[in-house]
């Protein structure tokens, strides 16, 4: 299957699959935002007008462009042109501040910028001057545009241009991309700097088409099927997913601009695979715990005797292990009669592979969706990986694992745990300031990812702590916190928890609540406040609070258990700087924001 897989990402291009699906499926949908929709030969079209706008403006063969769009078909476009060109897009996450646009802008050296509209013109305009490689500036909406800078262009504009050029000499556009080779690059992406300035990776075709082809062979899906997009192009998965294994396939790619959306477009477009970051997941569960205890027992009771019985299934099948036959007759039996209907009512009937990654996501949530047959397994990769190293696949799994490799990618672990891979999907390398791609490889072609992770007798990784995240206690002990805070998280309640302990004599959390599913839950319980900041002072709160962090100490080493915790009453968001633009915690920032109330928990040590 390796040599297969290497074989044809030999040979693959985002041009040349871009040409076959214009031409094979030319009329079928690829691209659909609301009530627009775009046909594959349509896509070729615009993007082929597109690229001769950017060349126009000067966008050269190894330059940077960076965009920062919301999911729309024009951030497809334009980001498939550069790639015509051998420029290297690369989008920069919507929530980045003015000083975090500087430094991508910056490093990144690009000469060609892509932005939406007024907010993110706002955003750029302060370091606009500092960007001694910026030829144009180009935008979405024409109103955004400051009067009289002739360094702004429309979208239009550049579009319209470009298609008369292409109207013109069509064979130039051909001619500009057929040079391309497997191991140019295809885009760069800046990691989240959770420890230190973020990194720009670069990608080559190669990695992005070996990795579509990979996942495609450990799980296949027919072609054209539905997917949805909803994650940032900036966004690794979505990159791979939404933009290359869609070309790969030729998807019909659905794309969701709300996130609040993506179920009930889940629904309507009922895509066979979906990818989800756990947080996503993590709220699945906690609207579902919130409605099935509002139902009368009447109701409620068939629902939690049918998840008894998937719950047991998907457990045994999860360790390994295999499922009696009376068992599978029983959950058969359940399945059509009450948990099918359910899913059906979510949308989730469609759905074979769904899967979960980019964070840690608590076991308890995994087993809890499996009862109700939503199976959602684990990957694990990262932007350096082009996405998934390691996959759990439906016929073969492991509940709390990550998987095994992807054919062709090769693991291993150093005498502290952390988890080297070398293989095809690894990248290029980082950016240089000077313009170079650097290799991150060690002299054996081996990358060094920072994670910690065991193997089992099967061969699945089990992540279980970022190297740089572990917290060693005043005492010695080695303790990690994701494990703790996925603990805390599996809870309705809780939006977000940080564990600390670095340096201090024992383990303690701080917990923000969730914006969505806590006032939810305080009407459940008959609370009349449901405001954020009462809830963090509400005794039924503290008290439910306390109950999970005994339940959690109980599945703990003692070391690890929790000795004390302090409700915030603040959500935690990449907008306020306390997440990353991919959801994690900034540590560092929790830690300084939060001083005082840290420091109270641990008067008494």
């Amino acid at each position: 299957m390796e040599a297969q897989c290497q074989s044809l990402a030999d040979k693959l291009t985002l041009p040349l699959l871009l040409k076959r699906n214009a031409e094979e499926y030319a009329s079928a949908p690829a691209l659909t935002s609301g009530d627009t929709t775009l046909t594959w030969a349509r896509l070729r079209e615009r993007t082929a007008a597109l690229t001769r706008g950017l060349d126009a403006l000067g966008l050269k063969r190894g330059e940077r462009m960076m965009i920062m769009m919301s999911a729309r078909p024009e951030h497809w476009i334009v980001d498939f042109a550069a790639v015509h060109l051998s420029a290297i897009p690369c989008t920069a996450y919507q929530t980045l501040s003015t000083e975090q646009v500087g430094y991508v802008a910056r490093h990144s050296g690009a000469t060609v910028v892509v932005l939406e509209g007024k907010d993110e013109v706002a955003r750029w305009w302060p370091v606009l001057e500092t960007l001694g490689a910026l030829k144009r500036i180009i935008v979405a909406d024409p109103a955004a545009i400051p009067a009289g800078d002739a360094r702004f262009i429309s979208f239009e504009q550049v579009e319209a241009q470009g298609h008369e050029a292409h109207q013109a000499a069509p064979r130039v556009f051909e001619e500009r991309w057929s040079a391309i080779r497997p191991e140019d690059p295809i885009a760069m992406m800046y990691t989240s700097g959770t420890t230190g300035d973020p990194k720009g990776v670069v990608l080559s075709h190669r990695n992005a088409f070996y990795e579509a082809i990979a996942v495609d062979a450990a799980i296949p899906v027919q072609m054209r099927v539905p997917s949805i997009a909803y994650l940032p192009l900036a966004h690794v998965a979505e990159r791979e997913l939404g933009l290359y294994r869609a070309l790969y396939k030729a998807l019909h790619v659905h794309i969701c601009t709300d996130p609040t959306g993506v179920v009930p477009l889940l629904a309507k477009a009922r895509a066979p695979a979906f990818f989800g970051v756990p947080r996503l997941w993590e709220k699945l569960a906690g609207g579902l715990k919130v409605k099935l205890g509002a139902l009368e027992p009447a109701r409620r009771d068939p629902i939690l005797a049918a998840h008894a019985l998937a719950l047991e299934a998907f457990r045994l099948q999860g360790a390994g292990r295999a499922v009696p036959p009376e068992l599978q007759r029983q959950v058969a039996e359940a399945d059509a009669r009450v948990l099918e209907p359910l899913r059906k009512t979510l949308g989730l009937d469609a759905l074979q592979w769904a899967s979960s990654g980019s964070a840690p996501i608590p076991v308890e949530i995994l087993e809890y969706l499996g009862g109700f047959g939503i199976r959602v397994l684990e990957v694990w990769g990262m932007s350096e990986t082009t996405g998934c190293a390691t996959i759990n696949t439906p016929t073969d799994f492991r509940i709390g694992a990550v998987g095994r490799p992807l054919p062709g990618l090769e693991l291993r672990l150093a005498g502290d745990g952390e988890i080297f891979v070398r293989g095809p999907i690894v990248f290029s390398g980082y950016l240089a300031e000077d313009g170079r791609v650097v290799s991150a490889l060690d002299a054996d072609g081996w990358l060094a990812t920072g994670d910690i992770g065991t193997l089992d007798a099967d061969g699945f990784l089990t992540i279980t702590d970022r190297k740089k995240e572990l917290l060693i206690t005043s005492s010695g002990k080695n303790i990690a916190p994701s494990k703790i805070e996925g603990m805390l998280r599996a809870h309705p309640l809780v939006g977000q928890a940080i564990a600390i302990g670095d340096t201090r004599p024992y383990v303690t959390a701080l917990v923000a609540l969730d914006p969505e599913a806590a006032p939810l839950w305080a009407k459940s319980q008959g609370l009349t406040s449901v405001s954020l900041a009462d809830l963090a002072r509400e005794p039924a709160v503290r008290t439910e609070l306390e109950a999970l962090v005994g339940a959690a100490n109980a599945r703990l080493s003692r070391a690890e258990q929790i000795k004390s915790f302090d409700v915030v009453p603040d959500t935690w968001s990449p907008v306020t700087g306390e997440l990353t633009v991919t959801l994690k915690l900034k540590r560092r920032v929790l830690l300084a924001q939060y001083a005082e109330r840290i420091a109270a928990l641990y008067a008494n040590a």
